[in-house]
């Protein structure tokens, strides 16, 4: 080892929502952990401003980021709770109903801006004394070491740890120098964000109508507005970009039929496109992917955010377990452990979505009404209703501990 290195226990590259929380776990157990990014992320904003990103935040989800204590910062911040779940089918009269009080919750979750998530747990983070965060950082080198593995920055630092967890997203530049290879298709979708100012008040009510091209969204604001989530063919989402407001404005109105009257304002439009892809491998020697880095789902029930922050609960637990037990953090085993834990849970979610998607994007007739049948039997079975409802809030078997509202230090 060099002497200039900088050695910690646990590195994890990339500071958005799933990485800086697996930090916050690790530095709460007195892990020597640092969060590398290549930015500093946004803490302040005006009032008037909203980001385009925003997760669908479930009950698991919120008991990991309140044991974290993270989520009062959010709170100040603004998180809008939603209480009830409608979605149907365009072409029939297939219709599903949630609501929060055919459960034990005020609410059956939340949305929240990205951008007040992970402020919240940037703040959580530098009061917590064994975690360092870095930005402005790019890894353009990684090696093999006797015990885990170093990184090497664009502008020559060196960091060396037991452990290099990649939280870098869907195009993962680790996942690359590691050398896992993933498995995927493009979905010739875009998903087309924007915040829209709606005539009629959303009643706390995520909405999502599944239309020819795919499903259009409207997740509810705390400042009254609304988030869409659209889903249409890459050309279609292009063309879209290029409309002027009203025209936009227009489109969106004809495909929402009325639910929530006239739309009034539309704030900036982006568009992603989309991919089903999951890593080959979660793990390799003294090194972890987790989050989009390890698979990237369709984002019809937006359930990309809860399952990256699952990940980083199990992660987590493991490498405190490791630790407390006096076990080295680049032993294999624990990182096995998580790959058999998350991998499978991960796959069944991404497989839902992509067979979801695929059945509403069918025009022949049969399926159609095959799938509103469907639709309207769970509807109308309370028990069925119940089991997609705790499925969908993030309340099933297996959990990390502290998706269960549990400390793991």
């Amino acid at each position: 080892m060099q002497d200039k290195d900088q050695r910690f226990e646990v590195i994890i590259v990339g500071g958005g929502l799933v990485g800086a929380t697996t930090a916050c776990a690790l530095a709460h157990a007195g892990v020597k952990v640092a969060l590398l990014d290549m930015f500093n992320p946004q803490r302040q904003w005006t009032d008037d401003s909203v980001d385009l990103r925003v997760s669908a935040l479930t009950k698991a989800s919120q008991n990991i980021l309140e044991v974290l204590g993270v989520w009062e910062g959010m709170e100040q911040r603004g998180v809008s709770a939603y209480k009830d779940m409608r979605v149907w089918d365009a072409k029939a009269d297939g219709e599903l109903h949630f609501d929060c009080a055919d459960t034990a919750f005020n609410e059956l979750g939340h949305i929240v801006e990205n951008r007040v998530t992970v402020a919240a747990l940037w703040d959580k983070l530098e009061s917590l004394e064994s975690a360092t965060c870095i930005s402005d950082a790019k890894v353009s080198q990684m090696q093999l070491i006797d015990e885990g593995r170093a990184l090497i920055l664009e502008d020559g630092r060196r960091f060396t740890a037991e452990l290099i967890i990649a939280a870098d997203g869907r195009e993962s530049s680790l996942r690359s120098m590691v050398g896992i290879d993933v498995t995927g298709w493009p979905y010739n979708q875009d998903g087309l964000v924007a915040t829209i100012t709606t005539e009629k008040s959303h009643q706390q009510t995520a909405w999502q109508r599944f239309l020819d091209e795919g499903p259009l969204a409207f997740l509810p604001l705390n400042t009254g507005q609304c988030s869409i989530v659209w889903t249409l063919k890459s050309e279609t989402a292009k063309a879209y970009l290029q409309l002027s407001d009203e025209a936009f404005l227009e489109k969106l109105e004809q495909a929402s039929a009325g639910l929530l009257g006239n739309m009034l304002a539309t704030g900036p439009r982006a568009a992603f496109p989309l991919r089903f892809q999951y890593a080959n491998s979660y793990t390799d020697k003294s090194f972890a992917l987790m989050g989009d880095a390890a698979h990237a789902m369709h984002p019809l029930a937006g359930q990309g955010a809860n399952a990256g922050l699952l990940d980083a609960a199990a992660l987590a637990e493991l490498v405190i377990k490791t630790k407390q037990a006096g076990r080295p953090l680049c032993s294999h085993k624990y990182l096995r452990q998580y790959e058999r834990w998350r991998k499978g849970d991960n796959l069944l979610m991404m497989s839902s979505m992509d067979v979801i998607n695929k059945t509403f994007a069918t025009s022949a007739l049969p399926m159609i009404s095959l799938r509103s049948t469907g639709m309207n039997i769970i509807n109308h079975t309370p028990f069925v209703k119940a089991l997609f409802n705790d499925h969908a809030m993030g309340l099933r078997d297996d959990l990390p501990l502290l998706a269960k509202k549990q400390t793991c230090w």
